[in-house]
């Protein structure tokens, strides 16, 4: 018994010895680009330092053509043009998963936004001349989630005036297909930014976990400062805020986070909220709704979903106040590299 013991001793050493040296033999690659009108960050670890760079634009070139409404020839733009066009899987999962956010924040997300948001002038339209009420109530009629459906791969709608934006939801989602891509080459150790859409892999090879700053809403501030900063790893960040994207119009400034059920940009305090889910597609939706929701609403609905958690700054009296889901202060660091 005292031999067979030495032998396992003497394997666990060898196992051991072989994963550290595996460990030493990782090497970090970072690269930026652009991308869906915004940049990307990817870092990775990688044995052979290979350059994923021109598969990953490759992949973000097509997922445009599936959802972006600003691909002329995308799946969803056919779509909005009433155009036969037989939906691929990304658009049906993206489909699929702002259909549940949409019933779950009772339509606080809603993909049929799409004609009241180029009005606004946060769609495919420029900025608008001028905004009513005559305008917006004729517009509210095609803006239902409950209208469209898919059935054998077509988007089935209900008024062929509906249309579609899949602007709260994609960008979020197209970290995720990253993400599954860079594991399906072996790449467990990721962190990917695209656009301030954020998803952690696995945590660094010295055992740190990434950290990702949540930054403090100014208008118009040149260089950016942050609030608090968070831990992750295996898990997403996704930040919405109305001080960044906004216009102003006759004196009023608009905020880009529109009421689908009002037609109108949101007016109450909320500056920013913060989401942090286990995945990307996932954090950037919730991010979104909760905007309209506000704060009390947001923190009501993160009791019944303790798997998303939600960090909210709003606006109370001119000074900046700050409140959290119950499971985010796990999340809380102390620094930022």
């Amino acid at each position: 018994m005292k031999s067979i013991r030495i032998i396992c001793l003497s394997l666990l050493v060898v196992l051991s010895f072989s994963a550290c040296q595996q460990q030493t033999q990782l090497k970090k690659v970072h690269f930026v680009g652009a991308a869906q009108g915004t940049y990307y960050a990817i870092t990775y670890f990688d044995v052979s330092s290979r350059d994923f760079q021109p598969e990953i634009d490759s992949i973000l070139r097509a997922f445009d053509q599936s959802v972006s409404i600003y691909q002329p020839n995308s799946i969803v733009s056919k779509i909005n043009r009433n155009e036969n066009a037989e939906l691929d899987d990304w658009f049906i999962d993206n489909f699929n998963l702002s259909q549940k956010i949409a019933q779950e924040t009772e339509g606080s997300l809603d993909i049929t936004i799409a004609p009241i948001a180029n009005v606004w002038g946060f769609g495919t339209f420029t900025k608008p001349d001028s905004v009513n009420h005559a305008l917006i109530d004729s517009l509210k009629q095609y803006v239902d989630y409950q209208k469209v459906r898919i059935i054998n791969r077509q988007l089935i709608k209900e008024n062929e005036h509906i249309q579609l934006n899949y602007n709260a939801v994609a960008q979020g989602f197209a970290v995720d297909v990253l993400s599954d891509f860079l594991k399906s080459k072996g790449v467990d150790i990721h962190l990917i930014d695209l656009g301030g859409e954020i998803y952690a892999c696995g945590h660094k090879p010295n055992g740190d976990q990434w950290k990702i700053g949540i930054e403090i809403p100014e208008d118009g501030a040149e260089e950016r400062f942050y609030n608090k900063i968070v831990s992750i790893e295996n898990e997403a960040v996704a930040t919405s805020g109305n001080y960044r994207k906004f216009y102003a119009l006759d004196g009023v400034k608009y905020a880009h986070s529109l009421n689908p059920r009002t037609g109108y940009p949101v007016k109450h305090s909320l500056l920013s909220t913060t989401v942090i889910a286990p995945k990307s597609g996932e954090a950037d939706a919730y991010a979104t709704a909760f905007m309209v929701m506000g704060v009390d609403k947001t923190l009501e609905f993160t009791k019944q979903h303790p798997e998303i958690n939600v960090y909210l700054m709003f606006d109370e009296g001119g000074e900046i106040k700050t409140a959290m889901s119950e499971g985010f202060s796990k999340y809380l660091s102390d620094g930022i590299e």
